[in-house]
């Protein structure tokens, strides 16, 4: 089966598929939008997050001269066999468009950075929703960024990354739909699974197991991660690290039928690891490719 990855270049902002296994580059979109971050396929289409401009700060440099609190993030889509381009939902609709799944039924679920929020669309724009929303008061300690869903037991999961290798991120699991009589802001039904984490950033479920990557510090940081989903009412076990040494680790996509796991980061890599108990179990990891800074990453066949 023919398979490749697409891959999000931050600046310029592009969509890029990289033909697998040879890792032969090619763009699939040119002006992807500022700053993309997420994206997924689904029923066809690909779609992207954005992050929107930063307002920067002079004399700071880097990441931490970026401030991405102003309201231009957006969700954009593809159709792969018209190469018809939309807004599912328009610039200044969200703040920060970070990672974005799909529950493979038409919804689309991602994380909001400075919007402390995890949301929901219908993949035609209609039905925005927000289903956890932070106060203002828990700053960056209550930023969302990746996100998976499990529609078999109806659980929304989501990372939220703290400070830079701050060692206070978290990962957190709630119901796909919100209690009766509750809302986005007071759920009772959230819980921390994992708490400590250097820096959690993208999601994957695969049966279940949890993967995630950690953009954190060493020894623990940058980092591809998996974890058993632990029961209703119990924390996460210690995360199983299954490979190291990124240039500050974004993106992931898992590809359990060929055991392989994908990893993307700033440093612009794309590398693929091969899973201890899959069809690739033995074979060494590999740099497929070496682009400009990378963010989200999903597998397309």
């Amino acid at each position: 089966m023919w398979q490749a990855l697409l891959a999000l270049e931050v600046a310029p902002g592009k969509v890029l598929r990289v033909d697998l296994p040879g890792g032969e580059v090619r763009t699939l979109v040119e002006t992807a939008g500022a700053v993309p971050d997420g994206i997924v396929v689904d029923a066809g289409s690909v779609y992207w997050t954005t992050m929107g401009e930063p307002v920067s700060a002079p004399g700071t440099p880097g990441e931490a001269g970026q401030d991405f609190s102003r309201r231009n993030g957006g969700i954009l889509a593809l159709d792969l066999d018209s190469g018809a381009r939309r807004d599912v939902v328009p610039l200044g609709a969200i703040t920060t468009g970070k990672q974005l799944t799909s529950d493979g039924a038409g919804t689309l679920y991602w994380g909001d950075r400075e919007g402390r929020r995890v949301s929901r669309v219908r993949t035609d724009g209609s039905g925005l929703a927000d289903l956890v929303v932070n106060p203002p008061t828990s700053g960056i300690l209550g930023e969302c960024v990746g996100v998976a869903v499990d529609v078999s037991r109806g659980h929304l999961y989501w990372t939220q990354k703290g400070p830079a290798k701050g060692g206070q991120g978290r990962i957190l699991r709630a119901g796909l739909d919100i209690p009766a009589g509750e809302d986005a802001e007071n759920r009772t039904d959230v819980e921390v699974l994992w708490s400590g984490l250097p820096e959690p950033i993208d999601l994957h479920l695969a049966g279940d197991l949890l993967y995630w990557t950690d953009r954190g510090a060493r020894p623990a940081g940058n980092t591809l991660n998996r974890a058993p989903l632990p029961p209703p009412g119990a924390p996460g076990e210690p995360p199983e690290i299954l490979a190291d040494g990124f240039k500050e680790a974004i993106g992931l996509a898992v590809d359990s039928e060929a055991g392989i796991a994908y990893v993307s980061d700033l440093g612009g890599h794309l590398h693929a690891i091969p899973l201890p108990d899959g069809r690739a179990a033995g074979e060494p990891r590999r740099e497929i490719a070496t682009l400009g800074p990378l963010t989200g990453l999903t597998v397309l066949r």
